[in-house]
């Protein structure tokens, strides 16, 4: 029997200990995907140059970030040549001559950005269901799809106006009281809901990812401990649930993160160049134009590279999470009896 499932169901795990178990998923998930990105980022450059004055969406499976293609003399992460003959062979020519750290290359912006994130996504996601396992019963099915809605909703609200400053930042580099005067006239100039630019598209991918996730996730996760005859979730069902969970609704609701990502690029482009936004940035536009260039399949590509990034990042968040959880509500269990 694994020591997990001797802990009482009745000793809770208090919200401050929920923040600290996320806070360390998240910044063990970012530790560990990042390399995946920045190979995947690196092999992309040697094989389809990126052209100047450009931009890509780079995902750790935390987050998205946006990089801009420089001029031809910077040294950007992205550019360094490498001649790489494959994945493995990329990250040992990587760590051979440039160093470790490269393969960690963007990690501190997607430490100041995902961790508050993730910590407010998954501590919401707790919260709200034990407050709904308490008015709708313990078993009622429709529980992590609500729980993980509402989470996610408020999670991409609060983060949206910080993901707008920092894809700003990373345009050009600008001081504090530049950002200041840049963030002031665009309120003043489009109200505060200019702020949440590009919130819609975020939802329309990650809400319906996180329904799905965490619905698929808690009925794995029951159904393996019920196999293995335990309560309470081992490390690897969790890990198993979550990589499961997250590679089904990564293939869901890919077509939206098509969409979001071309949409991020388009903005970013018509911004810099100081044109003016065409009417058709809509997302179903955008999707049907997808369609009638390259067919149902465009709305799919990218599918194997966003598989290799989510199954590895939703099973290191959720099983560390639960680790986390679990020893924090064990610690409350020997206070209680001491």
């Amino acid at each position: 029997m694994d020591p997990e499932s001797e802990v009482p169901h009745s000793v809770k795990v208090t919200p401050l200990q929920q923040v600290l178990a996320s806070c360390t998923g998240a910044v063990l998930t970012s530790l560990m995907v990042t390399p995946l990105d920045v190979v995947k980022i690196r092999l992309q450059a040697q094989s389809n140059p990126f052209s100047k004055g450009k931009c890509f969406v780079y995902s750790n499976g935390l987050m998205d970030h946006m990089c801009i293609c420089e001029e031809v003399g910077n040294k950007a992460w992205y550019k360094k040549p490498g001649n790489f003959q494959g994945t493995l062979d990329a990250f040992l020519k990587i760590i051979r001559n440039e160093g470790i750290k490269s393969l960690w290359s963007g990690l501190p912006p997607t430490l100041v950005m995902a961790v508050p994130a993730t910590v407010i996504y998954f501590t919401c996601y707790d919260q709200l269901t034990a407050v709904l396992r308490s008015k709708l019963g313990e078993n009622e099915t429709r529980i992590p799809i609500i729980a993980g809605i509402i989470a996610r909703f408020g999670a991409v609200t609060v983060i949206s106006p910080l993901e707008l400053i920092r894809t700003k930042m990373q345009s050009k580099k600008f001081s504090y009281k530049e950002l200041h005067q840049f963030v002031s006239k665009k309120v003043s100039e489009d109200g505060w809901i200019s702020l949440w630019k590009g919130w819609a598209s975020t939802v329309l991918r990650d809400v319906p990812f996180s329904a799905i996730y965490w619905y698929d996730y808690e009925i794995l996760k029951k159904w393996l401990c019920e196999k293995s005859c335990i309560d309470e979730p081992t490390f690897m069902i969790s890990f198993t649930s979550g990589a499961l969970s997250g590679s089904f609704a990564a293939i869901v609701t890919l077509p939206f993160d098509v969409v979001k990502t071309q949409k991020q690029t388009q903005l970013w482009t018509y911004e810099s160049h100081k044109i003016s936004m065409p009417l058709h940035m809509s997302t179903w536009v955008i999707m049907k134009n997808i369609v009638a260039k390259n067919g149902f399949s465009g709305l799919f590509a990218g599918l194997v590279p966003r598989l290799i990034k989510i199954a590895p990042a939703c099973a290191i968040m959720i099983s560390t999470y639960e680790f986390g959880k679990a020893f924090f509500q064990r610690q409350n269990v020997q206070r209680q009896q001491f």
